[in-house]
């Protein structure tokens, strides 16, 4: 996907997410949250938050699997610090690998703005899932 030789997953381009480093065990995406995305409050909703960071996570788990092996998410805590702000604005989210075992693998992910302020952070755990 870093490289377009694999298209981007249909909801990244339509968040606005878009991974920029992989490497194993390790995962950093940046993403601009659009008007589309803004809570009542005139804030970026939670669930965009959420998402940029199961992303991270997510991937930074799957880079550490053997060919052949899959993963989904079990459990996802958001710890938010901050409210996002709407505007032209970027974001990067980093995450980690906390984990990998033979069965379940954990992660955390940081989400900052473009000054380094914290915005939210998680811990995610997966399911590894090995094919038929």
């Amino acid at each position: 996907m870093l490289d377009g030789r694999l298209p981007l997953p249909p909801f990244g381009a339509k968040m606005d997410i878009t991974p920029t480093t992989v490497a194993e065990g390790r995962m950093v995406f940046t993403g601009r949250p659009n008007a589309a995305f803004l809570n009542p409050m005139g804030t970026v909703h939670g669930g965009w938050i959420a998402a940029i960071l199961d992303s991270a996570m997510g991937c930074a788990v799957h880079s550490t699997l053997k060919a052949g092996q899959s993963y989904t998410t079990t459990s996802l805590t958001v710890n938010y610090v901050r409210a996002l702000l709407p505007g032209d604005v970027e974001v990067r989210c980093e995450a980690s690998a906390l984990h990998t075992g033979r069965r379940t693998a954990t992660s955390e992910g940081r989400l900052v703005d473009t000054s380094g302020r914290l915005i939210a952070h998680g811990v995610e755990t997966c399911l590894i899932i090995d094919s038929p």
